[in-house]
């Protein structure tokens, strides 16, 4: 997230209304927020509002479902717009029906991202005024609540989980609000393929097995039976409420599905650790994000289990693994993706 967009949503923070909410989604770090309780913050990222409870927020953990909130009970909502088209015409719809007449709907973003667009959306679909000022490449619009709103923006449903398919026929259940939610993987299909040699033995799995950063569940419903003891964890609501829906589906009665930053609050051991690192954190890279699946994966799992992690092929996993795992083991690269076995964790 650019600075000035963070100054510019923190200024905002900083003035006082009351009835303020706050949608926040991957694109806001979880540090260097000061202690607040006036403004309720909404958010699809399980760390950020952790972090931001902690700190005395009012900070609630979903997939945006504003049900709670009454029509016409707020006087502002700040928001610093997504990556993903259907959730900003999904929370800008929000935005029309929670704004009483008159309230405020403050839109940040880069150029670039499409803030210019959304926000000439924004004010037909709130029926308002719209200010707009520029910071650089950043913008910030200001879109007051009229008194007759516009017609929905198409948001795809956002809410709605939708079947996408893989190449074999399998079907599974997903939706917006998580990275690649539309298509298979390359890099989880490379490898759940290769996954029977890395491990010397014929799938389904059993035993205790954690999908770390499991997304909608691909690895875990292609590698385990549904008799094992999985457990399925991402830091993302939409994620999370796809995986449930699949391993429902599917029959996985007795597997867990748990909210972590990277797995930080599971207990372990795990005898197999399944994992597609992210390394996207909204509109930036973010480069921290392997090294706490590594370090995560060292913690959890057991003395003689094996980690088995995909990841893109310049991501140096191999160099960052090297001081938590004494055996690394890259088992196959086809030139896009490359395939880490790691055991024996330091």
């Amino acid at each position: 997230m650019a600075n000035s967009a963070l100054d510019l949503l923190l200024a905002e923070l900083a003035q006082p209304c009351p009835d303020t909410l706050w949608f926040a989604d991957e694109n806001i770090p979880c540090a260097h927020w000061p202690a607040r309780h006036e403004v309720e913050v909404i958010a699809n990222r399980f760390d950020l509002v952790r972090h931001l409870s902690a700190q005395g927020w009012h900070a609630h953990f979903s997939d945006f479902d504003l049900s709670p909130w009454p029509d016409a009970a707020i006087n502002r909502i700040l928001y610093r717009v997504s990556k993903e088209k259907p959730i900003v015409h999904y929370l800008i719809n929000q935005a029309a029906r929670l704004l009483k007449p008159g309230g405020e709907l403050i839109l940040i973003g880069d150029k670039g991202e499409g803030i210019k667009t959304y926000a000439r959306k924004a004010q037909q679909r709130l029926g308002g005024e719209r200010q707009e000022s520029r910071h650089g490449s950043i913008w910030q619009a200001r879109i007051s609540r009229g008194t007759a709103p516009g017609e929905a923006l198409d948001d795809r449903d956002y809410p709605r989980l939708r079947p996408i398919e893989d190449a074999a026929g399998n079907h599974y259940q997903s939706k917006p609000g998580q990275f690649g939610w539309n298509k298979i993987d390359r890099g989880s299909a490379f490898l759940i393929e290769q996954l029977p040699a890395m491990l010397g033995q014929q799938l389904p799995l059993g035993g205790r097995v954690l999908d770390l950063g499991c997304g909608f569940g691909y690895l875990a419903l292609n590698a385990c039976a549904p008799d094992c003891q999985l457990s399925c964890t991402d830091n993302n609501a939409a994620a999370l409420l796809a995986v449930r829906a699949n391993l429902t589906a599917r029959g996985f009665s007795q597997a867990q599905v748990i909210p972590s930053d990277a797995g930080d609050s599971l207990p372990g051991p795990f005898d197999l650790i399944l994992c597609n690192p992210p390394f996207h954190a909204g509109f930036s890279v973010e480069s921290d994000l392997t090294d706490r699946f590594l370090e995560q994966s060292q913690r959890l799992l057991a003395a003689d289990g094996c980690a088995c992690f995909v990841v893109n092929q310049h991501i140096p996993l191999e160099r960052k693994a090297s001081s938590r795992f004494a055996r690394i083991h890259c088992h196959a690269d086809n030139g896009h993706f490359k395939l880490i076995r790691l055991s024996e964790p330091l």
